[in-house]
């Protein structure tokens, strides 16, 4: 009896410490699933870092044409005169198309052009066929990219102010961005300086 109550008692005396120790290691396994979901949350975490930094990359790496095609709607536009002296454009609207196969179109009207009083517009007044003309032109043709100097040279196959026809025109963009692009005109047949802005169309 004696040797049976001596072994009951060690049973007693091991059950709770293997007990601890199986807790214990629960408890260490617990905190191992932890720290991997942690490590792997933060390799995810890094790695959707590196594919957005590539990303970006790739974008900043399009070409100079790539970033150009498009529709492009008029904002703003500064003239600036053979004396240095310089003048907004106001009541302007335009539109501006470049097409991935190097084609384009340019449309400027004034927003305050007379309505013709005859429905006919080839019977325009002089007076109204003056104001259309002083303020509207359109042109369209083909286009090319210098991608070093950032030029587009419009060559002008059509336009409403003849003159302009068969002629190689530039462009200097100066500032160009997903969805704002400027560029000069450096001389105009008038011999002034244009500066325009455009917003991409939406």
């Amino acid at each position: 009896m004696e040797h049976g109550g001596r072994n009951k008692f060690r049973t007693a005396l091991a059950t709770p410490r293997r007990g601890m120790k199986v807790g214990k290691l629960h408890q260490g396994r617990n905190i191992m699933k932890r720290l991997s979901t942690f490590a792997l949350t933060t390799m995810s975490l890094l790695l959707l870092g590196v594919v957005l930094l590539a990303g970006d990359a790739i974008a900043q790496q399009k070409s100079l044409k790539e970033q150009l095609v498009g529709t492009w709607i008029y904002v703003s536009s500064t003239s600036t005169r053979a004396d240095g002296s310089k003048t907004d454009r106001p009541n302007l609207q335009g539109i501006v198309i470049y097409t991935s196969d190097g084609h384009f179109a340019f449309v400027s009207v004034r927003a305050d052009l007379p309505k013709l009083a005859n429905p006919d517009r080839a019977r325009a007044t002089a007076e109204e066929a003056q104001a259309v003309v002083a303020g509207s032109i359109a042109y369209y043709g083909t286009y090319s990219i210098n991608e070093v100097d950032k030029v587009i040279t419009p060559k002008v196959e059509g336009s409403t102010f003849a003159n302009m026809i068969g002629t190689d025109q530039k462009r200097i963009i100066t500032s160009l961005t997903a969805d704002e692009l400027k560029f000069t005109n450096p001389r105009t047949l008038a011999g002034e300086t244009l500066e325009l802005v455009w917003k991409r169309a939406k």
